[in-house]
């Protein structure tokens, strides 16, 4: 495994390779999630290269981008032991020069304004600005993104049609612990006591799907508000001291809201457990 540190030596890499190239995005602080991502791109690419790198625009003020947990050593080892052939391990200057950047991407509010997007407006913009980055960068013939991050996987989707990058997005299911909470970088900030109570919400979750999909089965009305006020109630009883950011029920091609639980539905969450924000997600159907 070859780590680079410069764009160019990401394309010499890049020309290198005569077959099918695979791309791993990733801000370090690797766990079980992101290694599942890299053997995806083993599996399916003759070649896999994993970016590192904290991206700055992502982060709102007051959000957690100093102290977001930076394991490069770490991270290596588990790259090249889960069959990585490069790692892009580049610095601030290198993606973003040293001059305010002219040209950046605006995603529609439609997606920036609902859920992550009510409380971190600026988020998704920065997201879609390093990752159309990474892609001229390393210019890979597929992608690959969790879909814990389902709001962020559809940005990507959607951005890769409406700016015809040649490339497969590969949404990878979400990792999850034995407990039902899933995999995150941001899990190491939970106490002992908070890592007990926070794989509840994913009980929640599946409680609000078990629900629904009975009410389904005998042809009766399923009122999307009753079931987001239910779970939530839910939430604030089995996850002591939590504060629930949103949990909504959305369709899972375009997160569209419905008045009735809609064909294709999907459950969204992000719930503070202490100073931690976790989110999740889970398909329901119909």
């Amino acid at each position: 495994m070859k780590v680079l540190h410069e764009i160019s030596e990401v394309r010499d890499a890049r020309k290198q390779c005569k077959s099918t190239l695979g791309l791993v995005p990733t801000m370090g602080a690797l766990h079980e999630g992101h290694l599942t991502l890299i053997r995806k791109s083993v599996e399916k690419c003759s070649q896999t290269i994993v970016s590192i790198f904290v991206n700055p625009t992502q982060f709102g003020p007051n959000e957690d981008y100093e102290k977001y947990p930076r394991t490069v050593e770490e991270d290596l080892k588990k790259c090249e032991a889960a069959g990585a052939d490069y790692v892009f391990l580049p610095t601030n200057q290198v993606i973003y020069g040293t001059e305010k950047p002219l040209v950046t991407l605006n995603v529609d509010k439609e997606m920036t304004s609902i859920l992550c997007g009510k409380s971190r407006p600026i988020h998704f913009n920065g997201v879609a600005q390093i990752v159309s980055i990474l892609f001229n960068i390393a210019q890979p013939d597929v992608a690959f993104f969790g879909e814990k991050d389902y709001q962020q996987l559809t940005i990507i989707r959607k951005m890769v049609a409406d700016l015809h990058f040649p490339l497969e997005i590969v949404g990878v299911p979400t990792v999850r612990e034995e407990s039902g909470l899933a995999r995150s970088s941001r899990n190491r900030y939970l106490s002992e006591a908070e890592l007990a109570v926070a794989p509840n919400i994913y009980k929640v979750m599946n409680i609000i799907k078990e629900k629904a999909n009975s009410l389904h089965a005998k042809n009766e009305t399923v009122p999307v508000e009753t079931l987001e006020n239910e779970a939530k109630k839910m939430i604030s009883e089995l996850v002591p001291g939590s504060k629930i950011d949103y949990f909504e029920i959305r369709s899972t091609n375009d997160l569209k809201r419905s008045e009735n639980l809609a064909a294709d539905s999907r459950i969204f969450t992000a719930v503070y457990v202490g100073t931690t924000r976790l989110i999740d997600n889970l398909y329901i159907g119909k």
